[in-house]
């Protein structure tokens, strides 16, 4: 089961998407990946920032992966 304290906001179609996934695979075993346009709030939210990192709804980092940010959150 994922670990849902992380969540990867994604959109169908973007590579960026893709290759943030892969890069948080190599630091993370397990996080939840939702399709940004799958509800209106998300959408709204994040529509224009994807892919987009949360833990515990609040966003990490947006577009690359944050590894300090990242780390630190592990650690916790």
């Amino acid at each position: 089961m994922a670990d849902t304290r992380f969540l990867v906001y994604t959109r169908e179609g973007c590579a960026l998407c893709d290759d943030f996934i892969a890069e948080l695979a190599e630091i993370l075993d397990t996080f939840e990946i939702r399709d940004v346009d799958a509800d209106e709030t998300s959408r709204r939210r994040f529509g224009h920032k994807v892919p987009v990192l949360t833990c515990e709804g609040s966003v990490v980092c947006h577009g690359h992966i944050d590894r300090p940010a990242v780390a630190r959150l592990i650690r916790d």
